[in-house]
């Protein structure tokens, strides 16, 4: 499909919408013990660790000045 003909433009900003054959599995890796491993490799008690981890934004500090 050519997105780019003159009866057809398609924006950045417009949703883009797939069809299920065109889909893939996204492949999450993570960081575990110092070297990163895929997270579908995981054991059971692993991946409902992975499943439970909490994640935090670390905001830098306002020095004076």
């Amino acid at each position: 499909m050519n997105l780019h003909t003159a009866t057809e433009t398609r924006h950045l900003a417009d949703p883009v919408t797939l069809s299920d054959d065109e889909r893939q599995p996204c492949e999450v890796w993570t960081r575990v013990m110092g070297y990163h491993r895929p997270v579908a490799s995981f054991n059971t008690g692993k991946k409902g660790e992975h499943a439970e981890r909490r994640f935090f934004a670390e905001h830098r500090c306002g020095l004076g000045g």
